[in-house]
């Protein structure tokens, strides 16, 4: 025990035994090992705020988005450019994805009436910079998930977020803009003669030119069709998804259900108003 409190206090004493030239290597290393780990995480953690942000300010964007796009439709020659601004995602658009077949009921059954094909606006962020969860879905507007809505209010496109992964483009999270159809019931009487009118409206989105000059989408509506039947008593709207092969399928856009059938006063006027629109990405710098 003598010899090892000997030793120990041999070693105490000797100045040589830590230069302060090591010492002062030893400590600034650990300072700037500590400085390079929190640098890290806290830009890890800021660029994770400002993409949560980014996505919850292009949620509003896109929704936005839908409005200009029930404007420009029912007008032709009308243009409307919105900006946006991004640091981690873009602005892409998807052409004919949905179709949707009409059929109407004259007493006999349902027979088809006609057919239109419409393409989907997406904001598509890498969900290595912003994810919720694989299947996430989540509806802005509107909250009932028909495809058809009634009332002069009512939208004509469906706005809503939806993280599916494993699809062809890539990883994602995306903010959609999906064309739907609006319907609007009326009844005129002429001549002691009572008439009811069913109108169902729906933009046709179809691409334009995509130069990618800056973050920019403008709408330019083309033209207004319509197609009209009578004595109808009822009307079926079936959905289908043209590029459910690319995962743009009945589980991308979570439609309540994929046929409607909408009741009408029997002998009623249908008429059926589309609106084409192209759309085009970064068209004005």
């Amino acid at each position: 025990m003598t010899t090892k409190r000997k030793q120990m206090h041999k070693l105490r004493g000797d100045k040589r035994a830590i230069s302060p030239a090591i010492s002062a290597v030893i400590i600034t290393s650990s300072v700037v090992i500590l400085v390079l780990v929190t640098v890290v995480f806290a830009n890890s953690y800021l660029n994770g705020r400002i993409a949560e942000n980014e996505f919850s300010a292009m949620k509003q964007f896109m929704q936005t988005a839908g409005l200009q796009i029930d404007d420009v439709a029912w007008i032709p020659g009308r243009t409307q450019t919105i900006r946006y601004a991004s640091r981690f995602g873009q602005v892409s658009f998807e052409s004919l994805t949905l179709n949707y077949t009409v059929s109407v009921n004259k007493g006999a059954g349902y027979v088809y009436l006609a057919n239109y094909t419409t393409g989907i606006l997406l904001f598509k962020m890498p969900v290595s910079k912003y994810s919720v969860a694989d299947n996430y879905v989540e509806r802005i507007f509107p909250q009932d998930s028909s495809f058809v809505q009634k009332g002069t209010s009512a939208p004509v496109s469906h706005v809503f977020v939806v993280e599916k992964l494993a699809m062809n483009d890539g990883s994602f999270i995306r903010v959609v803009v999906a064309p739907t159809l609006r319907m609007l019931n009326s009844t005129i009487v002429a001549g002691g003669e009572t008439m009811n009118y069913s109108k169902f409206y729906l933009p046709v989105l179809s691409q334009g030119d995509n130069p990618y000059r800056s973050q920019s989408v403008t709408f330019v509506g083309k033209n207004v069709a319509v197609k009209t039947e009578g004595n109808v008593n009822a009307v079926k709207i079936e959905v289908s998804f043209l590029k459910g092969g690319l995962g743009y399928s009945a589980d991308f856009f979570n439609f309540k259900n994929l046929v409607e059938e909408v009741d009408i006063p029997d002998g009623s006027v249908v008429e059926l108003y589309t609106g084409e629109v192209t759309v085009s990405l970064g068209l004005h710098p």
